[in-house]
């Protein structure tokens, strides 16, 4: 369903990508909601949430005999005598938990930490898709409610998708009984869906890729740790509840009394040293952070030396200012060693879905902490990826929504559509030079008042294309379709290029996005204003050798997921359930239709003003074969959403098709709504009716006398990454089609 009318040209491919290892090494954790198993005299709440997500990651230490303690910490040693090294990684991420759970089956959240990590991290949650981790260990898939793009411009004062107060997660429930049902309760942790993806030739970007990076470098060192040549006593140890004020690491401290110290993991900027201005920008690729108090006095003590084994060792180091890790509360912080130093590695949008890093940073890091504990450098290093991911294609909707196809090169959703028909009907699809898929059945001998009757699908979707390639490397694109750009911008980005295959990155945040009071920018043209894509690249030069060309075109992955029931997530919906809704109806009807004059379209570009559509309105006409009536099967946007107003669009999902009687493009007359209705309820097929936003296809047939009878489906969060439906409501649309094609 289009939002606006931009010319546009999309190269549509696909590709499959895989959630990287991390989650099931170290699964999902909120701040305090932590991945070590607890001993059996921990408190009930902790034990319970935490335990669940320990043990991928617990069970890669069982050989070494780890220790725990009362909060989690989780630590193995190696050696005896003096000194005491200590390396230490914390292991939580913010995140959320559920605070409650509403009578119609939405659950409240409470963010952890409770001051925000920036002043977009809320915001960067709303309509993505999550996993909800119960007790018992299992995911449940879920998505953050968001506001429907096309009904907005009729409301006042919509919410501004900024704060918890305004957050819901929709697990496909219909009440709290449900969600008990699935195991879900309050106390349980969220976290957004993991996707990782490579990112140029040397990174990664994902979330929670800063708070990760430390664990992997410490796993790493582990094992290789029997060839350190270190004398003394080495405890490597991993850490809880950073985010919540360093409690972890307090009672670690007080566990472990160390004669020097190294932490691994995110550090506290500070502005003493060089002013703002004149202080270098570390990008992923500038190797190793060394954080000190104040990195223009000359450097001594314990940092002096760690920043000697880099130097001699080969490894880049670069000091930062920066405060000692955060201990907070109401317990007495615990002092650290005399000796101590923290190291870090760059990120770019740190605390966000689209953070990303280097893997040559962390492989760096990783060796200097070998070169620190006497670890001899290996012949060579493990290699670093990404692999596949088997999609296992279960059903007409699924194949078609994980198929990329953006306007205007919609050729592997052409190819997806054909494939799912029967072989006597492949070889009768035309397609036009406006890229349509055109069916025609029927022998055209009608009675007199039989019509000539045509259903219409768009298979395009929303995205960017690549205008300019930047000196920096960074690509500036432009927007293709509409929607909330917050959705979108600060997440994981696909660059999908002319051969077919695709490279990741990151689509970049506005200006200010990290300062105080920062507010995202909304008016007429916010959702039009061009935005740069992060590839891991520094210069043009590079970008290029990547494959990337002006004229490629970029999306958000995107994975088809059963929620509760029969419901179900993903992005793209608009307008692949139309499509599989057409397929279904020609499977039910056959390759022969006597008596009846019937044309099914799968459309191009309509999300860039209906423009696939119009060509074939066109020809139609100028053929003598504009139908009579054309039914446009899109989305119907509705306001069946905690965020959304009830005035209009009050259609529920799963109570079926949906005649969409009045939108921003047609009004349909009410003797055809009921007429649709009526057929609806004779044949045992759930019906609704009602007024929505956007507009839909058949609007280009009316100037050639069609009348337009648009029908579709209740769409929650629409033009979104969290886009919710129920398949009944596609079956019902899909036998309401067979039946009209039929008997209309």
């Amino acid at each position: 369903m289009p939002i606006i009318a931009t010319p546009v040209s999309f190269i549509q491919r696909r590709i499959t990508y895989e959630e990287a290892a991390w989650p099931s090494q170290f699964g999902y954790c909120a701040s305090a909601i932590c991945f070590f198993c607890k001993g059996a005299g921990a408190p009930s709440r902790v034990s319970s949430c935490g335990a669940p997500c320990c043990l991928g990651f617990r069970s890669q230490l069982r050989d070494f005999s780890p220790q725990t303690d009362n909060l989690g910490n989780l630590w193995v040693s190696f050696g005896n005598g003096s000194p005491h090294r200590l390396l230490v990684t914390p292991v939580d991420e913010p995140g959320y938990l559920v605070s409650d759970i509403t009578p119609e089956g939405f659950l409240r959240v409470q963010r952890l930490p409770q001051a925000a990590p920036n002043p977009v991290f809320d915001t960067l949650h709303f309509a993505q898709p999550v996993w909800v981790m119960t007790r018992s260990g299992k995911k449940v898939p879920g998505v953050f409610a968001g506001l429907s793009v096309h009904l907005q411009p009729a409301r006042v004062n919509p919410p501004k998708m900024n704060h918890p107060d305004e957050m819901y997660v929709d697990i496909g429930a219909t009440s709290a009984a449900d969600v008990r049902a699935a195991g879900v309760d309050v106390l349980d942790p969220i976290a957004i869906q993991r996707r990782w993806i490579p990112v140029g030739s040397s990174g990664d970007v994902g979330p929670a890729t800063g708070d990760r990076f430390g664990c992997t470098a410490l796993l790493q060192l582990l094992e290789r740790i029997k060839d350190s040549k270190a004398k003394g006593t080495t405890t490597v140890a991993f850490v809880t509840q950073q985010w919540t004020g360093g409690r972890g690491l307090n009672r670690l401290l007080e566990e472990i009394k160390a004669d020097e110290m190294i932490f691994v993991g995110r550090v506290a900027a500070t502005g003493k040293g060089p002013t703002k201005s004149s202080a270098p920008v570390l990008v992923p690729g500038d190797g190793i952070l060394l954080a000190v108090e104040d990195a223009s006095a000359p450097l001594k003590g314990f940092s002096a030396e760690i920043k000697a084994i880099a130097d001699a060792d080969g490894e880049r180091l670069t000091l930062v200012n920066a405060s000692p890790p955060r201990m907070a509360g109401y317990a007495k912080p615990n002092a650290f060693p005399e000796r101590f130093a923290q190291l870090e590695i760059p990120t770019l949008w740190p605390v966000t879905p689209g953070e990303s890093i280097s893997w040559n940073d962390r492989g760096n890091l990783e060796r200097l902490l070998e070169a620190y504990l006497q670890i001899p450098k290996p012949a060579s290093r493990r290699g670093e990826g990404a692999g596949g991911r088997d999609v296992t294609e279960t059903s007409v909707l699924q194949v078609l929504v994980e198929a990329y196809g953006a306007s205007g090169h919609e050729e592997n959703v052409r190819k997806a559509v054909l494939s799912r028909l029967d072989a006597r009907l492949q070889k009768r699809v035309e397609t036009d030079p406006a890229g349509n898929l055109i069916l025609h059945l029927g022998d055209e001998k009608r009675e007199g008042k039989t019509p000539r009757i045509a259903f219409v699908a768009h298979m395009d979707e929303i995205g960017y294309e690549v205008k300019k390639i930047e000196d920096d490397g960074r690509l500036l694109v432009s927007v293709l379709g509409g929607g909330y750009q917050e959705y979108f911008l600060g997440h994981v980005a696909l660059v999908h290029k002319a051969d077919g295959t695709a490279t990741g990155g990151a689509l970049e945040l506005p200006a200010g996005w990290d300062q105080p009071g920062f507010e995202w920018p909304h008016g007429p043209r916010s959702m039009d204003e061009p935005v740069q894509v992060y590839v891991g690249t520094h210069s043009a030069k590079e970008t290029e050798q990547l494959g990337i060309k002006v004229g490629d075109w970029v999306t958000i992955p995107k994975e088809y997921r059963s929620l509760l029931g029969k419901r179900a997530n993903a992005r793209s919906f608009d307008d692949r359930v139309g499509c599989a809704a057409l397929i279904e109806a020609v499977r039910a009807l056959g390759p022969d239709l006597p008596g009846r004059d019937v044309t099914f379209i799968w459309s191009t570009e309509e999300e860039v003003g209906l423009k696939g559509a119009a060509a074939a309105a066109e020809r139609m006409a100028k053929e003598g074969h504009a139908p009579d009536f054309v039914f446009a099967i899109d989305t119907f946007v509705s306001s069946d959403s905690p965020l959304e107003s009830k005035r209009i669009a009050d259609a529920e999902i799963g109570k079926g098709f949906v005649v969409r009687a009045v939108d921003n493009s047609n009004i349909t007359s009410r003797e055809y709504v009921d007429r649709v209705v009526n057929l609806a309820r004779d044949n045992g097929i759930r019906a609704q009716y009602g007024v929505t936003g956007g507009g839909n296809d058949g609007a280009v047939f009316t100037r050639y006398g069609s009348v337009n009878i648009p029908l579709g489906w209740p769409l929650r969060y629409s033009h979104s990454p969290g886009e919710v439906i129920d398949t009944r409501d596609l079956d019902a649309l899909s036998k309401i089609i067979s039946v009209l094609a039929k008997s209309w």
